[in-house]
């Protein structure tokens, strides 16, 4: 048993998962990409079970797939597919703000701004794969603010399937637009909600909501 205070080294599960993640989002493995298992157990030192697991929580997080007799490839989204994720997004978070903000009033924001504030920090660290983590758990943190489970637990595999795609469209954000910007735009989201009003809050909403951005 480790001491108190002392944390465990990750297991080969967990190096495995962190390193396919992050190859995923950075876009060294591409949408539809086959990932073989023998050149992964080779590139990473690891057997096939941990690997394996590892696939297999990827899985659930909506960035890989498993095709029957195919074998495992990262996941792709189709255009369509994209449209009606951020459709159900919008209203799943619509009907969040709806919950969370009566007209008498406040909510406690501490986690929302906890993912604020860690959103600043991955820009400032110039850490976009920390970003686009930050830009997921800001909307879950929203979302959460309804108190409502059964919408939580409809909600995270939307945000969990759209994180590929948002990852790749902080990436070709960043080539237009300084890093802050995305900062802003969910520090504007959040001046809205933490101002109590509900119109005030759904107005700022519909506006993040745009397709130009989808962080």
């Amino acid at each position: 048993m480790e001491p108190d205070g002392v944390l465990e080294p990750p297991s080969l599960v967990e190096l495995s998962m962190r390193r396919i993640r992050h190859e995923i989002l950075s876009g060294a493995l591409a949408p539809g990409e086959r990932l073989i298992e023998e050149q992964l157990t080779q590139r990473f030192g690891t057997s096939r079970a941990p690997l394996r697991e590892a696939l297999r929580s990827l899985g659930q997080q909506g960035l890989v797939e498993h095709l029957p007799r195919r074998g495992v490839r990262v996941a792709e989204l189709s255009s369509e597919d994209v449209d009606e994720l951020f459709g159900l997004r919008d209203v799943l978070e619509r009907y969040a703000v709806e919950l969370a903000l009566p007209p008498s009033g406040a909510q406690d924001l501490t986690g929302l701004a906890k993912t604020l504030d860690g959103m600043a920090a991955a820009v400032e660290a110039d850490d976009p794969l920390s970003e686009n983590e930050a830009h997921r758990r800001f909307h879950v943190a929203l979302v959460a603010l309804a108190g409502h489970r059964q919408l939580l637990l409809v909600y995270e595999p939307v945000i969990l399937k759209l994180q590929l795609y948002m990852a790749a469209n902080l990436r070709r954000e960043a080539e237009q637009r300084a890093p802050s910007e995305g900062v802003e735009r969910h520090r504007r989201l959040f001046d809205a909600i933490a101002s109590g009003d509900p119109a005030t809050a759904l107005d700022a909403l519909a506006r993040h909501g745009a397709r130009t951005y989808i962080g």
